[in-house]
């Protein structure tokens, strides 16, 4: 059913909150010498960058979906892991036996649900700024953790990135909105209808549910 629990797993000032992880990486695509920045410096630029771009584009404030999941692909999508995160919300296990079919399909819906999700609450894009916490690593760590507070009228939201180090610079692969990560919003309930109904039926459910957002406008 639509209404089923994993539909509703993101509360609704989690959803609002989320958007930053959209609206801090939106810009990725905008210089290429971005790549060879230090992981905080990146999130620190690319925040600054694009609340900017959120407050300035009407569109975007007005919820044009459309506007936000072109956007989205093409300059968000090729910097942020997204396979990475698929795996890590449906779990090694059930990635590993899916066949390719069921992994292009399953890449698909969620990405749709997660633009989805985003794009009503980027007109929540105001007054806010970003501040950037100093960074705990050493220069040989290919992973980090960059922790950040999104601070506006009301009390600041923490937004914490985990980036890993790839050959084309550091990429994100999940984000922590108020003590929740994103890929752990699901993973429960995908895991239940999984067992319930194969992971066909998980791709299936996810299709309906982004349907019937569709449907709605």
């Amino acid at each position: 059913m639509l209404a089923s629990p994993w539909v509703r797993a993101i509360p609704s000032f989690l959803q609002k909150s989320l958007a930053f992880f959209i609206v801090a990486a939106l810009a990725c695509r905008l210089a290429y010498a971005s790549d060879s920045l230090p992981p905080d410096d990146l999130i620190k630029s690319i925040s600054s960058q694009v609340i900017e771009m959120a407050k300035a584009d009407s569109s975007i404030q007005n919820g044009d979906l459309q506007k936000v999941i072109a956007l989205v692909d093409s300059k968000v999508m090729p910097h942020v892991n997204f396979q990475r995160m698929t795996i890590a919300t449906v779990g090694a296990r059930h990635w590993k036996n899916a066949t390719e079919d069921q992994k292009k399909r399953l890449q698909e819906e969620y990405k749709i649900l997660l633009l989805r999700t985003y794009a009503g609450a980027l007109s929540m894009v105001k007054d806010q700024s970003i501040q950037v916490s100093p960074l705990k690593s050493s220069p040989t760590d290919t992973e980090v953790l960059v922790r950040t507070k999104v601070k506006g009228a009301q009390e600041p939201v923490q937004l914490d990135y985990r980036l890993e180090k790839t050959e084309q610079g550091w990429k994100i692969y999940d984000v922590n909105v108020a003590g929740f990560w994103l890929t752990d919003q699901f993973r429960s309930n995908w895991a239940q209808e999984i067992s319930t109904n194969g992971l066909d039926g998980l791709i299936s459910a996810l299709s309906r549910r982004n349907k019937a957002a569709s449907a709605k406008g």
